[in-house]
């Protein structure tokens, strides 16, 4: 099913009651339409393969008021992060990023023992280990109990919550405020962000700096990446639309950097108005959003086209090989790659198999699609043509781990924003 752009006096039977999770603004205009997919997450067994499967809209919005784009609470949370399967510390170059971080937090905040560090969606304790040898005090927290029980095992005490008001209140009444409160890319999955933020704020501790990685709306437009919209993902962020999320609860932005993950990324750091003023670099990078046109609809109207574009852009890459003969095989058992190859329609005899790092996906099948997911050695028995990288974020990291596939011709591709083989 092709995107459709609406326009903003009609609604669908999903919105008909949904409302701006931010300013409270009915929503009715369109920002993708991607069709009924399933959970991007929802890996199934063999056994489930005969089963029915559940299939949500997959319908973005922009808020015409305050301008933040959003997925409708279709799914409960619980359903989706209870039991996850995305583990962090799968992806070497993420780790290091993690690593990365923590030596630049240790030395920009002078963290140390008697310092606390809390991080919310805390995951294997991918980042939060990182902190242990500097005798720094940390806690994590993350709905998962699976993977909170690694992290546990690699000496992360983690508390298995969804954080919100109560949780933050919690910690502070605890005597357990927080002199750095950490979060990636967990503010895009939050569906009550009022709650969110105000649970940060509550566990802020005076002199405390909040900071959050997220992926960037304007890289979203500008490199069609249609696929990191899943039903994980509730909203999709700019600058301005955090800025004004966080200002309504106390809380300045100090700082900003912009940073290279997940197809473009914002690093912020907040702190409790009156600690100290709006960062330079802030208004520096909310005035570029203006500048490309996040301040005005039109711009969020034109994305259906875009999301059409590369779309077609792959079908035409997998239909062409197809017809010459050649294999593809998937790299990435990603969410980003489910929400591509169910929007396109992709099945098995386009692309066969799989691969994936991760034990925790390898034997199981992408949701909707139905592919058998794979070691990567696998592609060493059926020697493809082609790799399609669905998890474009780590390209060249797979390039780096797989660059023995060359030793046959094989080439690498990625999706987006037009199907494109990389140099060699």
């Amino acid at each position: 099913m092709e995107s459709v752009v609406m326009q903003s006096s009609e609604t669908t039977p999903e919105t008909e009651a949904a409302s701006c999770r931010l300013c409270g603004t009915p929503l009715s205009r369109t920002f993708a339409d991607l069709g009924a997919t399933p959970l991007a997450n929802a890996y199934l067994p063999a056994r489930s393969l005969a089963r029915g499967e559940m299939f949500y809209p997959l319908h973005a919005y922009v808020c015409e008021t305050c301008l933040l784009v959003q997925l409708p609470e279709v799914v409960q949370p619980g359903e989706i992060f209870s039991d996850y399967a995305y583990f962090s510390s799968v992806s070497s170059s993420w780790v290091q990023h993690a690593r990365d971080y923590v030596d630049h937090a240790v030395e920009r905040f002078g963290l140390g023992p008697g310092k606390r560090v809390v991080e919310v969606a805390s995951n294997d304790g991918y980042l939060l280990k990182h902190f242990l040898p500097y005798g720094v005090e940390v806690l994590g927290v993350d709905p998962a109990a699976n993977i909170a029980a690694t992290a546990e095992a690699a000496g992360v005490p983690t508390r298995v919550a969804f954080f919100g008001r109560a949780v933050g209140e919690q910690l502070r009444d605890e005597g357990r405020a927080a002199d750095l409160i950490v979060g990636n890319n967990v503010l895009a999955h939050v569906p009550d962000l009022h709650d969110f933020v105000g649970g940060l704020r509550a566990a802020l501790a005076p002199g405390g700096t909040i900071t959050m990685e997220f992926p960037h709306l304007l890289r979203l437009i500008e490199h069609h990446e249609f696929d990191t919209i899943y039903h994980e993902h509730f909203s999709y962020l700019s600058l301005l639309a955090v800025e004004r999320l966080f200002g309504m609860h106390g809380l300045t932005l100090v700082d900003v950097a912009e940073l290279p993950t997940h197809g473009g990324s914002v690093r912020i750091y907040a702190q409790a108005e009156g600690d100290n003023p709006r960062g330079e670099r802030v208004a520096a990078l909310v005035e570029e959003e203006r500048r490309a046109g996040l301040a005005n609809l039109a711009t969020y109207d034109r994305f259906g086209t875009a999301v059409r574009e590369t779309k077609h852009s792959v079908l035409r890459f997998l239909l062409d090989a197809a017809e010459r003969g050649e294999t593809v095989v998937a790299y990435g058992a990603a969410a980003k790659g489910n929400t591509l190859l169910n929007y396109c329609g992709v099945r098995s005899d386009l692309i066969p198999y799989v691969v994936d790092r991760s034990p925790h996906k390898q034997g199981l099948y992408l949701p909707g699609t139905h592919l058998p997911i794979a070691s990567p050695d696998a592609v060493l028995e059926t020697k493809p043509d082609y790799l399609l990288i669905l998890a474009w974020n780590l390209a060249d990291e797979i390039v780096r781990q797989m660059e023995h596939v060359r030793e046959w011709g094989c080439r690498f591709v990625v999706p987006v924003p037009a199907a494109r083989i990389l140099d060699t």
